[in-house]
């Protein structure tokens, strides 16, 4: 992995991340004298066509209708703040930029402004997680999911990933303690059934059975906070049967499968042996649960 030094600006903004001295909030047509080739640290208008998507995006999920309200104002405005993009062979990458890129296609456009500079995999990711945090809040899974990202691709330590991002160590430290919850349970944190104070609240409990049913309590009743924090202080003693335990998957192949239990709403779990052979276990509680089920399989 190329290593390089931390850029002084990381948490000031994408423009002090960019090393961007110049003001790119307005985009002056292409004259005669601009080469053909558009070049790197440049301002160019590229077809969308020669563009491709960052595969180290960390946000999964894009509003339709906020993409919608933005594509409306793209027909009118045009595109005002340039996406920012590296060259990648014969295409170009997305570094930031995606919902912009996404309404523009919408819009209609064929060619869009876009900023050119040049960057390793683990800038690529450090700049897409970082301007999704300061310009469109990702969920808590989703940040948390980016983190252990950057741990695992970057070889960072949570404090060395704190400074990267602007965020202190125990900060870190939260977000990645949810990704040790049920996954049923991170997909209540990313669709936003359940609160971070929730979240926080249910990590204290160790007995991953607990953690289920108290989630369960939170959805069908609609606990505040308060109300969990007492719960848990509460269940120390309470007996429930522990679930089978299965091994811990990927990076990857956690985020299927908090997708699938988000789909399904029950706690899926995902086997995944080292030979690629695996299994999907999607648990039901009674015979009107698993009609249920099985209407979302279209059986």
């Amino acid at each position: 992995m190329t290593s390089f030094q931390r850029k002084t600006g990381l948490g000031k903004g994408l423009s002090a991340l960019l090393d961007d001295n110049e003001t790119v909030n307005a985009v002056k047509p292409a004259v005669e004298n601009v080469p053909a080739t558009p070049q790197v640290g440049s301002i160019s208008h590229i077809s969308i066509a020669d563009i491709e998507t960052n595969p180290y995006q960390p946000r999964t999920e894009f509003d339709q209708v906020a993409l919608d309200e933005l594509s409306e104002s793209i027909k009118v405005q045009g595109l005002i703040q340039p996406i920012t993009v590296r060259k990648n062979g014969d295409k170009y990458q997305l570094i930031s930029g995606e919902r912009r890129f996404r309404a523009s296609k919408l819009a209609g456009l064929t060619e869009i402004p876009a900023y050119i500079r040049t960057a390793d995999n683990q800038q690529m990711l450090e700049m897409a997680l970082i301007e999704n945090i300061q310009r469109e809040n990702l969920n808590a899974i989703e940040v948390a999911l980016s983190f252990q990202q950057m741990i695992d691709e970057c070889n960072l330590k949570a404090e060395q990933l704190g400074e990267r991002v602007g965020k202190n160590r125990t900060t870190v430290a939260n977000y990645l303690r949810l990704l040790k919850l049920p996954p049923a349970i991170q997909a209540s944190i990313r669709d936003n059934k359940i609160s971070m104070g929730h979240a926080r609240a249910l990590i204290s409990v160790e007995d991953e059975a607990k953690q289920l049913f108290i989630h369960q309590e939170i959805i069908d009743k609609g606990l505040s906070v308060r109300k969990v924090e007492e719960l848990v202080r509460g269940i120390h003693h309470v007996q429930i049967k522990a679930p089978v335990k299965t091994e811990a998957v990927s990076f990857e192949y956690q985020k299927l499968q908090n997708d699938l239990a988000s789909k399904f709403a029950t706690n899926v779990k995902l086997k995944v042996k080292d030979n690629g052979k695996g299994a999907i276990e999607i648990p039901f509680v009674n015979n009107d649960d698993l009609n249920r089920i099985l209407e979302l399989l279209d059986w």
